[in-house]
């Protein structure tokens, strides 16, 4: 599913994401067809990719230290990872920054456990379209792309976990 907004550089993001949310944008959609696959190093500096995690449920969540409903989210995601990782489910939590500096120093503020990809380079955030900080993704077990989510709001953790419930029932 492709965002009207498609045509802007992530360079605008603070702003596009900010209106967005403020705006009320922030939707879960139904995304179609295999997740594109990817390798990114994590901030521990293995090279992790995508294909690796075949066979679990995976949630791509695409954040920026410079983004407040991503700090908000952050702790929550750590919740559910915690809760689901012991039945197929991981978070692969990718950092869309330049400076890799300023997210390994938000991390030290809001630790998680799940892996954190460094995408210094917008690779893997232009192959997936990423138009709004954060941006969640979240794959079946086959690595098919079921929902999408732009922005984050309190209460939306609840919609993530009723989605991840299901693909893991699957």
């Amino acid at each position: 599913m492709k965002s009207k907004f498609t045509f802007m550089k992530l360079a605008a993001l603070p702003l596009l994401s900010c209106l967005l949310l403020v705006g009320g944008y922030a939707t879960a959609a139904a995304p179609q067809g295999p997740a594109p696959d990817f390798a990114l190093k994590t901030s521990s500096g293995e090279n992790t990719r995508l294909s690796e995690h075949r066979g679990e449920v995976v949630m791509i969540n695409f954040w920026a230290s410079w983004c407040a409903p991503c700090r908000q989210e952050m702790p929550l995601l750590e919740e559910l990872y915690n809760q689901y990782q012991p039945l197929g489910f991981t978070i692969l939590g990718v950092n869309v920054e330049q400076d890799s500096s300023k997210a390994l120093a938000m991390l030290e503020d809001i630790p998680v456990s799940f892996p954190t990809l460094l995408d210094t380079q917008s690779t893997v955030s232009k192959l997936y379209d990423v138009v709004a900080m954060p941006t969640s993704i979240l794959i079946d077990r086959d690595g098919n792309m079921r929902y999408l989510h732009h922005g984050y709001k309190p209460g939306y953790e609840e919609q993530y976990q009723q989605q991840v419930r299901e693909l893991i029932r699957e």
